[in-house]
């Protein structure tokens, strides 16, 4: 029967599907890890997914990862400069409003194009994605993310597997599974960027005339003496 104790990489149920399991000699169950294909840039991806058509495993249930900027088809949301906070408050309603395409993930998920007609998946890439999600007015977003449960292989840019926020905010669990990055030498720019920030020299002049205030007020004045001398070095 299908694996109960396996850590799927989603952190959501284990696959339902029998063949995803291997029953060992001693009783136990077996997961099949995912591979987690990583490129450089969104249109990489476009280019290995058409290359995974033209492959004997076109067939195999897949995902791709990839941000609002693709895949977000709310009229409103889709055309604002920030549409990860936009999208969080319209799911959380906090104006009262939510978002009805949204609510319309599960068509997309379990569409005939997606899932398995009689046991046949077939390859796609995001365009595709993206078109379904507007014909059936569903969040190609969310599916994207609700395929990874069943999927065998999940592409995404880099920054998806090597950010811990990201990592975390997308349920990814990289133990025990497959990892592989296209054009690995770019990895370290990468890794560079998810930990670097820029800040303003006006940021930093703003910041030390709080500390200052905070260190006038005797409010905790050991602690912000030290930041105020890191903004001054700074500066």
């Amino acid at each position: 029967g299908p694996c109960t104790e396996c850590s799927c990489s989603s952190g959501k149920e284990p696959d339902k599907d029998p063949s995803h399991t291997k029953k060992k000699g001693n009783g136990d169950c077996l997961c099949v890890p995912k591979i987690f294909f990583g490129t450089r840039t969104h249109k990489q991806i476009t280019q290995i997914s058409r290359e995974l058509k033209r492959t004997a495993y076109s067939c195999v249930p897949m995902t791709i990862l990839s941000s609002r900027d693709y895949t977000c088809i709310h009229p409103v949301v889709s055309n604002s400069s920030n549409r990860n906070e936009m999208c969080v408050e319209l799911l959380e309603g906090k104006h009262g409003r939510s978002c009805s395409f949204y609510h319309g993930v599960h068509k997309l998920g379990e569409h005939h194009v997606l899932q398995s007609a009689h046991g046949v998946y077939q390859a796609w890439d995001i365009e595709d994605l993206v078109s379904l999600g507007r014909k059936l007015r569903a969040c190609a977003y969310f599916a994207a993310r609700e395929l990874m449960v069943g999927a065998d292989i999940v592409f995404c840019p880099y920054n998806y597997l090597l950010d811990p926020q990201i990592r975390d905010s997308m349920d990814i669990k990289l133990k025990d599974q497959v990892v592989i990055l296209d054009e690995a030498h770019n990895i370290e720019d990468c890794a560079r960027e998810s930990v670097s920030y820029g800040v303003t020299e006006s940021q930093l002049r703003a910041a030390r005339e709080e500390l200052d205030f905070m260190v006038n007020s005797n409010i905790r004045q050991k602690h912000h003496e030290q930041l105020r001398a890191v903004c001054c070095s700074l500066i």
